[in-house]
């Protein structure tokens, strides 16, 4: 049995949970993102890994952090195995918006002690990894595990998000003129509010008063911008109908891993602009516009050039890249081919 760990549920640990359970019994375990209940969930899930014991092969973590702490040390001692898929923010350190696990102490010292004595390390973006950083020079330059943890020595494979386009489709109706939505959840705190790259959003929404802007993911923040809706979390059909009817799709996040959203989203036909970091290039290719540098300047000269742009050809492209790149069966596979085959 493969115990699957997670600080928070999401749409993406639910898919890996889908992904595993027709070849393998898989038991989730949500731990928490609360610091106030760390020290009892620490405890309580010290007894959950001996509960399960009897029957574990396998520990699946998503992020690095205090909930691989246990997973990892029973797998030492009890001769099992402890994978942890490296998802962004375990990867990255962005001192100036307060971003990344090794911006604190403890935080820092439970993720690398995680990523050197699990047995396999699966980040979701090659740029995880190793990469230079320069979209936002206020920030260290050199990101990614290798740089961050400089002695690792445990086995690395990247594994890719995978996405399934019968679910996020086209369905070739007519697109919303010079509609621009993203995905973001938490930003009404003001560092994930930055991480995110909405304070870029809302400038250029004051330089393009004929363009409209759709922030989703959390009703708690606001803009007092005519251009600028803010809307909840929505459910997955929700979500798809509003990728489906937007021309464009913003992903500026100052730091990402594989962001989900952006994938969903150019299958459903949006055009992707994002920035510079992560997986983000990768993902977009040559369907959209890439930002160098954390920059309205930069970001302004983008829209200003979209009139020049094909929009019916890359809104084809963008959805068959994802299509051939980044499939649900792909990730499928690769994560599944971990594990010995057993029955559910």
């Amino acid at each position: 049995m493969v115990i699957y760990i997670y600080p928070v549920k999401t749409a993406f640990t639910e898919r890996d949970i889908q992904m595993l359970q027709p070849s393998m019994k898989v038991k989730p375990l949500v731990f928490t993102q609360n610091p106030f209940a760390l020290p009892f969930f620490m405890v309580f899930q010290f007894f959950q890994l001996i509960w399960y014991l009897p029957k574990t092969t396998h520990y699946l973590c998503f992020f690095g952090g205090y909930h691989c702490l246990w997973p990892v040390i029973f797998a030492k001692f009890f001769n099992l195995k402890a994978y942890i898929q490296c998802g962004g923010m375990d990867a990255m350190h962005l001192p100036g918006i307060n971003y990344g696990n090794y911006r604190k102490k403890w935080l820092r010292r439970a993720t690398v002690f995680g990523f050197k004595n699990c047995d396999l390390i699966l980040p979701v973006a090659d740029a995880l990894v190793k990469s230079e950083y320069t979209y936002d020079l206020q920030h260290p330059k050199k990101q990614g595990l290798l740089h961050l943890i400089p002695d690792l020595k445990t086995p690395i494979k990247v594994i890719h998000n995978g996405f399934d386009p019968q679910y996020w489709y086209d369905d070739g109706n007519k697109k919303t003129e010079n509609s621009f939505i993203t995905v973001a959840t938490g930003i009404s705190k003001k560092n994930r509010m930055l991480v995110k790259g909405i304070d870029l959003i809302l400038e250029a929404a004051k330089s393009f008063p004929n363009f409209e802007f759709t922030l989703i993911g959390d009703e708690q923040f606001s803009s007092d911008l005519p251009n600028v809706t803010i809307i909840g979390k929505l459910n997955p059909s929700e979500l798809r109908s509003a990728f489906q009817d937007a021309q464009f799709y913003l992903q500026l996040s100052s730091s990402e891993g594989f962001p989900n959203a952006l994938a969903e989203a150019m299958l459903c036909g949006c055009i992707p602009i994002g920035s510079a970091v992560g997986a983000i290039p990768e993902i977009i290719g040559d369907t959209g516009l890439v930002l160098l540098s954390r920059s309205s300047h930069q970001l302004n000269t983008c829209f200003t050039a979209l009139k020049k742009l094909n929009l019916a050809k890359l809104r084809k492209a963008a959805s068959n890249r994802v299509k051939n790149n980044f499939s649900y069966d792909k990730r499928k596979q690769a994560l599944v081919g971990l594990f010995p085959r057993e029955k559910p």
